[in-house]
């Protein structure tokens, strides 16, 4: 397998933008990326194009790769439409890193995006719903009791809810915790131009937000929105050949949910993977980005993936590692909390974050001296794992 850089990376801001496609949004992200890679339109071999929702939210269900990007002189490129529920955009990349690293081609684009928002919020709320066992639906909404108000939100909040309850209860974590993460985020966030929201929070003003899904507030919990974001990745030689100081894409895992077996959770299996592929350890991360869909979900990832001990997560989040400034910041995009969650585009996003940090053009959301990140990136749910969880892990 050859090496495989990440040559150049671009994204829209995340927002709601009610006069905007999935096309627009896309092409803006795809010719950033392009022009930051220095790379022309007719070096691109293989597209691979992740979207988790439109077929359900704007009913464009087949082609929606080439739908999208039939436009900007990709006519004609083999592309292929990718689906993985939130980790659709991580899924995509995992596939181009496969073909640049297989010989199948020099030059792979990754794209990740996503249109969520819709006049009738059901609409899209529905749509999230179907990243679970559809025949487990109404099994899964008694247990954690999204019947009684399902309409009003995603039942993923009460997935969540449910786990989060859980996890207070075993290793004694608080909603202060949890609203310390949101705090922590959205002040990432308000340095950053490309975030949904970028208004700084107190923990008062977290924990007093609208109750979503008890004990997560609706400042605990990830907005709906619309952005893209797109990756090109392209081998070693190649961009030695262009004179580009590329990242190295290191690690990329993609696993699937075990369901109920008694196996350790997704993330933490592709996480232990990539850190055996990139031969490092947890301790050499200098910057990451996770699936923060919930404030509580950052501290199940920091355990899950090995940033510190199960039930430490509290512990780390309070010593400060993992705010702008500590040896390890999460999330310095924003996160999902801040930055936005157009599911689909999500995985691509972090890794324009990390790559960013990586050539140190973060402005004050940067890691000084930032050479080893981290991304992980979860989507939809199997019986009590993820349905799939990404890992990679990027170097200079």
């Amino acid at each position: 397998m050859r090496s495989v850089c990440v040559a150049g990376t671009a994204m829209t801001a995340f927002g709601k933008y009610p006069d905007r496609g999935v096309r627009s949004l896309a092409e803006e992200a795809v010719t950033g990326a392009l022009a930051d890679a220095g790379a022309g339109i007719n070096e691109v071999g293989m597209v691979f194009f992740g979207n988790a929702a439109s077929g359900l939210v704007t009913r464009q269900e087949c082609i929606r790769g080439q739908v999208a990007l039939r436009r900007i002189g990709l006519a004609g490129t083999p592309v292929v439409n990718v689906e993985n529920a939130c980790a659709s955009g991580s899924t995509a990349v995992n596939l181009a890193w496969l073909a640049v690293a297989s010989g199948q081609c020099d030059v792979a684009l990754a794209v990740g995006a996503e249109k969520l928002t819709h006049p009738d919020k059901t609409v899209t709320f529905k749509a999230m719903e179907s990243a679970v066992d559809q025949e487990e639906l109404a099994e899964i909404k008694a247990r954690i009791g999204a019947e009684k108000d399902g309409a009003s939100r995603s039942m993923f909040m009460d997935v969540y809810a449910e786990m989060t309850k859980q996890y207070m209860a075993r290793t004694g974590a608080t909603a202060r915790d949890f609203a310390q993460v949101a705090v922590k985020n959205h002040h990432a966030g308000a340095l950053n131009p490309k975030a949904q929201y970028r208004d700084e929070v107190t923990v008062e003003e977290v924990l007093g937000s609208r109750p979503i899904s008890p004990p997560l507030t609706l400042l605990m919990c990830s907005p709906i929105g619309d952005g893209a974001a797109a990756v090109v990745l392209a081998s070693e030689e190649w961009a030695r050949r262009h004179g580009k100081d590329a990242v190295k894409l290191r690690a990329s895992v993609l696993v699937s949910g075990a369901g109920d077996g008694d196996v350790a959770p997704g993330a933490t299996r592709a996480a232990r993977k990539a850190f055996e592929i990139a031969g490092i350890g947890p301790e050499e991360l200098h910057v990451v980005e996770l699936h923060d869909a919930t404030a509580p979900a950052e501290l199940f990832l920091y355990e899950e993936i090995g940033l510190c001990a199960e039930g430490d997560g509290p512990r780390l989040l309070g010593s400060g590692a993992t705010a702008l400034g500590g040896r390890m910041p999460v999330n310095p995009s924003g996160g999902l909390l801040s930055k936005g969650h157009p599911v689909g585009a999500t995985g691509c996003a972090q890794l324009v974050e990390l790559t960013d940090q990586l050539r140190e053009r973060c402005g004050h959301r940067q890691r000084p001296g930032a050479r080893v990140a981290l991304m992980e990136n979860g989507g939809g749910f199997v019986g009590r794992d993820l349905a799939a969880a990404a890992v990679m892990i990027l170097s200079r």
